[in-house]
């Protein structure tokens, strides 16, 4: 997934609500979001290529996501599996410890995991240099392969595309600000809007990479899950 936006604690009732956009081989083959059993259960896509999911929730309301970085390195084992084992996790705090501590016992190519709940919202950052988990404050966060926020980095292998995709996180996330009294049905429905807008440069298509999916959650007094299997 190269496009995770993250509405955290600002609309009443609904504190998590994310718009995201998964980049992708076009004929990877991947499965909607559905129930898994487990404890707690599990709603996510399902990548079946290498396995695990890039983006789901739990019973106990945690939201997990992942993202690439576009720093060289290598992993033996999927990082969506990586997902798969925060979300068994009953809070969002666990789910960044399990990650943190499967990063001491195997390798994985680098990332940025998002995980969410009602009361706690971080980003771990992993690269073969350092790994980092970073605390968000209540508000709209947008991560891409290049960094969150404004923090942004230039990738050596890719400098050009680095600068285009923090520039247009930055549109995104202006655009994004949430407006009067604003609810989360209404922000989410403009986020969808602007994960298919390509005057913004998040959804992608290439010859056989592009935008593979694209998903709008909200958590909160309901839960949603509104999945689009192909470009937004």
């Amino acid at each position: 997934m190269c496009t995770l936006i993250v509405a955290w604690r600002v609309f009443e009732g609904t504190p998590v609500c994310v718009a995201a956009n998964r980049d992708e081989t076009m004929d990877r083959p991947a499965r909607p979001p559905e129930r898994q059993s487990g404890d707690p259960p599990v709603i996510a896509p399902r990548d079946e290529r290498a396995g695990g999911t890039w983006l789901g929730y739990n019973a106990a309301g945690v939201l997990v996501a992942i993202t690439n970085r576009w720093v060289p390195g290598e992993g033996d084992r999927s990082r969506g599996l990586l997902v798969d084992d925060a979300l068994s996790a009953e809070s969002a705090r666990e789910a960044i410890e399990i990650a943190e501590t499967e990063l001491h016992e195997r390798e994985y190519a680098p990332f940025h995991l998002l995980a969410a709940d009602r009361d706690h919202c971080e980003l771990l950052t992993h690269d073969p240099t350092e790994d980092a988990a970073h605390q968000l404050d209540p508000g709209v966060h947008v991560i891409v392969n290049v960094g969150l926020d404004g923090e942004w980095f230039v990738p050596e292998h890719r400098a050009e595309a680095g600068r285009a995709q923090a520039k247009n996180a930055e549109r995104v996330r202006e655009t994004l600000r949430p407006e009067g009294d604003e609810t989360a049905i209404e922000w989410t429905g403009r986020a969808g809007e602007i994960l298919g807008d390509h005057d913004h440069g998040v959804c992608i298509h290439g010859n056989g990479f592009g935008t593979r999916s694209s998903a709008l959650i909200r958590l909160g007094e309901e839960r949603v899950f509104e999945f689009a299997d192909g470009p937004p």
